[in-house]
């Protein structure tokens, strides 16, 4: 059952999914780092798109913008992402063709390592995301195969500092660096 997350300071911590993605094809995914699915009971909150950017600016996490989630299989090279699903439901395929097809809906928000595919299969009308990455980290997408020197770049790009929900006490910080190679 998940717990309600109201804010960073004031809720106890929802414990997300963790999925590992192998490299797929041209996708690289993220071997090291789990994807964090997160499903809390936010759906309810008045204009949880304005909520969602509250939160991940509390918890170090700049909202970048607001939209939808592109349907074409894509990566980040130069970031770690988080979507706060605002409205809506959809499919989204994870990790490249023949990944898994995870369902979304208001109130989920998922936490996408460096260099993880996605790709929406199917979204409701008012399907409607905040997406964020962390501080000093480039968003722009990937749709072909990673060369060496971004592949050596995502090894090395900083994990963030907290989780977007619930900041420097989440699971975030714990999960990701039990992942971290000794």
């Amino acid at each position: 059952m998940a717990e309600t997350v109201a804010n960073a300071a004031g809720a106890p911590p929802v414990e997300p999914k963790i999925l590992f993605l192998p490299q797929n094809g041209w996708i690289p995914n993220n071997p090291r780092l789990p994807v964090l699915l997160y499903r809390t009971d936010l759906a309810a909150t008045p204009d949880l798109a304005h909520h969602f950017e509250t939160l991940f600016r509390e918890t170090g996490w700049p909202p970048q913008w607001r939209n939808g989630i592109f349907p074409f299989h894509h990566y980040h090279a130069a970031s770690h992402e988080v979507l706060g699903i605002a409205a809506g439901t959809a499919q989204v395929m994870l990790g490249g063709l023949g990944g898994p097809v995870v369902g979304l809906s208001a109130g989920d928000v998922t936490v996408l390592p460096v260099g993880t595919g996605h790709c929406l299969l199917v979204a409701s009308p008012d399907f409607l995301v905040v997406g964020a990455y962390p501080p000093g980290q480039d968003g722009t997408y990937q749709t072909s195969k990673p060369t060496p020197a971004q592949i050596e770049m995502m090894e090395q790009l900083p994990f963030p500092a907290s989780d977007p929900l619930s900041g420097a006490q989440g699971p975030l910080p714990r999960l990701w660096h039990k992942a971290r190679p000794h």
